[in-house]
């Protein structure tokens, strides 16, 4: 009896159906992004070219040709120095503003709306709005600072190819700044107040008190605001596509613009295909740690 009634409660009309919606959701993401990533690394180790498709494997050719290729070490270089900036500095900003609405200002609610706006904004948009603030002749940054006085300040900006990438990342740091500054108050917020009570009893104050108790405290949300950074980092296409489209030349270029122009431009399947396979093993051996770390913690 005791077994029948087991069986019937496994067997019951809603936990079947939500299995069935289980398996589905299963099989979908097992073909889109596990079959398709297989998929990927095997024409990555083909030679195919042009629009017939072709599976002849060839090993590691595609990607003893990536150290050789200078476009693909510019795109890497670009994109480390993308990280190594962009990065840190939206973090430390995301910090910054996090510190300020912690002051328990006025019209708190306003300024968080205001600063996480720009994450918001679609990077299409954003693209092109930067796009035009930076345009040399008719741009709003130039046009400020001819009216203002400092036209020896003027610059072609993402025209010019020793600072374009610079332009490129503080368009980046304007747009996620208030992303990593709501991550960073969560986690200021989630501090049990009798932590920082004690800290003010024991003469914590300011600066200090922030230094010694509330961001050691907050490891866990500086580490998820860095992988999401860094991911990003890596694979900010729409962005720098619309911005200035990986130029001028390659001084923009990065690894995900390089494989897509490799890959639906110039029909170099096989080669896009072992670009996009090194960016996924670079995402990963950023989001593997933080989820083993997270595994950890848990």
């Amino acid at each position: 009896m005791k077994r029948k009634r087991i069986s019937r409660k496994i067997f019951t009309k809603d936990r079947i159906i939500i299995q069935f919606i289980f398996l589905i959701s299963v099989l979908l993401v097992g073909y889109f992004v596990y079959i398709s990533i297989g998929w990927n690394v095997v024409v990555s180790l083909s030679d195919w070219e042009g629009l017939v498709p072709s599976y002849n494997i060839v090993g590691f050719d595609q990607y003893i040709n990536l150290l050789g290729d200078p476009v693909f070490l510019t795109s890497l270089m670009n994109n480390i120095l993308l990280m190594l900036i962009f990065v840190p500095c939206t973090l430390f900003l995301g910090l910054f503003l996090a510190i300020l609405l912690d002051q328990k200002v006025r019209k708190e609610a306003v300024f968080r709306t205001i600063y996480l706006l720009p994450f918001t904004l679609s990077f299409v948009v954003t693209g092109f709005l930067w796009r035009w603030m930076y345009n040399p002749s008719m741009g709003v940054i130039n046009t400020l600072l001819e009216i203002t006085g400092l036209e020896f300040l003027k610059s072609g900006w993402i025209t010019d190819p020793n600072i374009a990438l610079f332009c490129v990342i503080v368009s980046l740091i304007w747009q996620f700044a208030g992303y990593a500054m709501l991550i960073f108050l969560a986690g200021i917020r989630s501090i049990p107040e009798s932590h920082i009570m004690a800290a003010e009893v024991d003469g914590a104050s300011g600066f200090q008190l922030y230094k010694r108790v509330i961001i050691p405290q907050i490891k866990a949300s500086t580490f998820t605001a860095f992988v999401v950074l860094m991911v990003f980092a890596l694979k900010a296409f729409d962005f720098i596509y619309i911005l200035t489209g990986g130029g001028p030349g390659y001084a923009t270029e990065i690894l995900p613009l390089t494989m897509y122009k490799e890959t639906f431009a110039m029909t170099h399947f096989a080669y896009g295909s072992a670009i996009a396979t090194v960016l996924f093993l670079l995402v990963m051996a950023i989001v593997v740690p933080y989820l083993y770390s997270t595994y950890r913690r848990k």
